[in-house]
């Protein structure tokens, strides 16, 4: 109910006239004033010149000043614009959704550069980008061809710090300690930690020479209380109650907690050198670099699903809803107790050289670049089982409630046998993507077409994934005197290792971790795929600029040409013999139009609707156009061939869409805006059982395909103001907020029956932000929300659950001590949200994760 009345208070501020006749006295205030502002008013009236000047439909984070962005990452600040979340990972905002759709519809760039992602898929985890590192973002909602291909949903340009835009050497330090209040729940993790950053700005040779550098670092807790449902026994259960119907038992269930590190460091080099007004050289690096250390505590339980039946007299005191039992008492059932450590090693890399020449009538612009991304994971878990069985209870019936006790004590080493080592799975992801593009530009007179622009771009990506797992029994035993309890609030006690590296290496051998020389397993080989693709795309476009029906407009329209060659990779095993290589792919052209009309209703130029047409396009995610597949071949040749696999003759997804939106800039930093958008998706892709052929024979293979799509539609509504006219000291107060309602036919297919609506579909989705800049103070208060939406969390495709309805809250507080030194405090997530996933559609089957609330008190330095 909590988040239907934040739904409710966010749409209110749209509906009240109040607000027009405040807009109204801000519009004469501002008439008469001309005032010299900082801090957040300058970021704020900073990012509406620039929405207001583009000839798409746009947001725009502007930086209040050098390496002030009002948030820790990036991903925080985008996850508040007006129809944009964000999923959370280890408590943190990280790849977005915007407008109903999910990452697989989100472009990203780097200085107009494409990225290469970490991540199996395209997704960019817009966590990796620091505050420092960074002068704003370019939130394309509209395409245009100029634009890089990818993003049906949006575009997302990060910009980094330019040193020729800024006045002399400019020099700002932040230093942070950080306090995380969940670790006073979990034995043995930390409270604290630091986290600093910086960036460097000068000018050498008259001005033509900049230099930028910029570095973060932050040691991050990685905390988590976590209880997750397995799913249901659906088709081989046995009726428990006598009522003549199958109760559908639960496979089991477990917990989990999280005491780890999550090391992170960004470093930026950007160099301009101008040798003449006729020419602009830029040379810019960025690296990031992510080191996540996660021990972790585990109880699992998985003998509860009551196979055909076997089970049956060992229940009792049964809660059973809409054929689930959802909760109960179940005797002769085993506990496995796990400490684990998690280990993650990722790494982004992007380099560029961009030149900007005026010859003649010319704009000539090169750009070269390359992105680098790696991911090294695994995961060492020391697996031990109860030796003797237990009499446990459970009560997991929905709306996060969760109840279970294991009847034994399970912080006692004696209670558990031997212990085998799983290193599941040792697995590595690179993505190299290579790319160069020459564009021109030049005007015209005497035409509607102010402006000519023409380009090209070509771009070579190849992205792998490899992985290895094994299992070790112990050649050495485990003493009881290495082990130690470990209490954690609400949850039964563990058993950990107290030295998990000592202790590992003793048992199962020095190299216990190390894949080299081990054979991969078969699943292993069929696990990992290798995707090449090649692109070539060329564009005209040309900028619009008249009159007509008594008003001024302007706009642009062009067409984009795309031509992409790929190829996957992979290995298949028939009836489980060894896997051989196989390899696929195809090849597809793709013209993209587009046309952005901005008319102006007033001379001011205050009032303005936008219009937009155009055809996108998201190419399919790369893990899933890979080749590999496990096929089942009957000898009978009528029958068809079952199984699963990859696909590399997946197209990209299409879309055609319009946008209109109303927008009123009352003052400089003042907007009213009301939009509404249609996109209509083809080829949704999806994963179904398909019909194919595979050598000449039919086969039903469970794979992602090119689906039929449908329609998405939303508004979006904005208001912002700054109160200046009101009497002092409330003429610092400010307000920002947004509501956007979506909604879609378009269906995913699982579950089999009801299957969810697409992923990223959030149907209310908003937030408000109140601040307070005024004799050296800034305060903020944000509160975001968003109502539930789809969406997979792990890295698999198709893992598909439903996250809940969620409320965040963030306050920021600052005082400008001196001329150069801030004081800062924070707190995130100030009610304590919870990460709430349901399963499959079924309201008892939950995953709940805690994060805590984060604090952090720092200093800002600048020269």
């Amino acid at each position: 109910m909590k988040h239907k009345k934040m739904s409710w208070l966010i749409a209110t501020l749209f509906t009240s006239p109040m607000l027009v006749q405040q807009a109204l006295a801000q519009e004469a205030a501002t008439d008469i004033q001309q005032v010299s502002v900082t801090g957040i008013r300058a970021s704020v009236r900073n990012a509406l010149a620039a929405k207001e000047a583009s000839n798409s439909i746009v947001e725009v984070i502007s930086s209040e000043d050098i390496g002030k962005l009002p948030d820790t990452t990036i991903a925080e600040s985008l996850a508040r614009l007006p129809g944009m979340s964000s999923g959370l990972d280890r408590g943190n905002a990280s790849q977005i959704v915007a407008r109903g759709m999910g990452p697989r519809f989100i472009g990203a760039t780097l200085n107009g550069r494409e990225l290469a992602s970490s991540e199996p898929n395209r997704a960019v985890r817009f966590e990796q980008f620091p505050s420092e590192s960074l002068s704003g973002a370019t939130i394309y909602k509209t395409q245009n061809a100029e634009l890089a291909e990818g993003g049906i949903a949006t575009t997302i340009d990060l910009q980094t710090v330019s040193p020729l835009k800024y006045s002399g050497r400019q020099v700002s330090l932040k230093a942070d300690a950080l306090y995380y209040a969940l670790a006073k729940d979990i034995g043995g993790a930390d409270k604290t930690a630091p986290r600093l950053g910086g960036v460097y700005i000068d000018q050498f040779n008259n001005k033509t020479l900049g230099v930028a550098l910029a570095f973060s670092y932050q040691d991050q807790p990685s905390l988590q209380k976590n209880v997750r449902h397995w799913g249901f026994n659906e088709d081989h259960s046995a009726d428990l109650n006598g009522d003549g119907k199958v109760d559908k038992t639960p496979w089991g269930f477990q917990d989990e907690v999280k005491r780890g590190k999550d090391k992170r460091t960004s470093l930026l080099g950007k160099v301009e050198w101008k040798p003449s007004n006729d020419a602009l050289i830029t040379a810019d690096s960025y690296y990031a670099k992510a080191a996540i250390r996660e021990p972790g505590l585990q109880h699992w339980t998985g003998d509860l699903g009551n196979w055909d039946g076997y089970e049956s007299g060992n229940f009792s005191n049964l809660d059973i809803r809409n054929g689930y039992v959802a909760g109960g008492t179940l005797k002769n059932v085993g506990v496995v107790t796990n400490d684990y450590l998690w280990i993650q090693d990722t790494s982004v890399a992007a380099s560029g050289i961009n030149g900007k020449f005026n010859v003649g009538d010319w704009k000539v612009e090169s750009d070269l670049s390359t992105s680098h991304a790696m991911r090294s994971s695994q995961w060492r878990d020391v697996r031990q089982y109860s030796n003797n069985p237990t009499t446990i209870t459970w009560d997991f019936t929905g709306n996060e409630h969760q109840s279970y006790n294991f009847g034994m004590d399970t912080g006692n080493p004696a209670n558990f046998g031997a212990p085998s080592l799983y290193v599941d799975t040792d697995g590595h992801i690179k993505d190299l993507l290579n790319a160069v593009s020459l564009n021109a530009s030049r005007p015209i007179e005497g035409s509607i077409i102010s402006r000519l622009k023409v380009g090209v771009r070509a771009t070579d990506r190849e992205k792998s994934y490899r992985q290895t797992t094994w299992q070790l029994n112990p050649t050495a035993a485990i003493p009881a005197s290495a082990y130690e309890t470990v209490n954690v609030s609400g949850f039964p006690s563990y058993i950990a290792l107290k030295d998990f590296g000592a202790s590992t290496a003793a048992a199962f051998g020095a190299d216990a971790f190390n894949p080299d020389g081990r054979p991969q397993t078969q699943n292993d080989l069929l696990s990992g795929w290798k995707v090449k693709e090649r692109s070539t795309s060329a564009f005209v476009q040309g900028d619009l600029d008249g009159v007509a029906f008594g008003k001024t407009y302007r706009g642009n329209v062009g067409v984009r040409l795309v031509h992409t060659t790929q190829t996957g990779y992979g290995m298949q095993s028939l009836n489980g013999a060894a896997p051989t290589a196989v390899e696929g792919g195809t090849s597809y052209n793709e013209i993209l139009p587009s046309l952005n009309l901005i008319f102006n209703m007033d001379e001011a130029q205050q009032h303005q609707v936008r219009f937009s047409v155009a055809r996108a396009m998201s190419r399919a995610p790369l893990d899933e156009m890979r080749s590999s597949r496990n096929l089942n071949v009957v000898t009978d040749t009528t029958q068809p061939i079952t199984g699963s696999a990859g696909n590399p003759e997946l197209k990209p997804m299409m879309a055609n869409q319009v946008d209109l939106v109303y927008q009123w800039y009352f003052g400089k930093d003042s907007l009213l805006s009301a939009g509404a958008f249609y996109k209509k998706v083809s080829r949704y892709i999806a994963i179904t059982s398909d019909t194919t052929t595979v050598n000449g024979r039919p086969a039903t293979v469970t794979r992602s395909v090119n689906g039929d799509g449908g329609d998405i539609r939303g508004v979006e509504l904005v208001y912002q103001q700054a109160f200046t006219s009101l009497p002092a000291p409330f003429d610092g107060l400010g307000i920002a907020s947004n509501y956007a309602y979506t909604t879609s036919n378009i269906r995913e297919k699982t579950p089999s029956v009801n299957p969810y609506p697409i992923e990223g579909l959030m149907k209310s989705n908003g937030g408000v932000t109140l601040w307070y800049e005024k004799a050296g103070y800034e305060a903020r208060i944000s509160a975001n929300y968003h109502s539930a939406f789809v969406r997979n969390p792990t890295w698999g495709a198709g893992q598909l659950i439903e996250n809940e309805a969620e409320t965040y809250l963030t306050l920021n507080l600052a005082k400008q001590l001196t001329p150069n030194v801030q004081l800062r405090f924070g707190i995130d997530n100030l009610t304590n949200q919870k990460a709430v996933y349901t399963s499959a559609n079924i309201p008892v089957q939950q995953e709940v994760t805690e994060f805590g609330r984060r604090f952090n008190l720092g200093l800002s330095f600048k020269l």
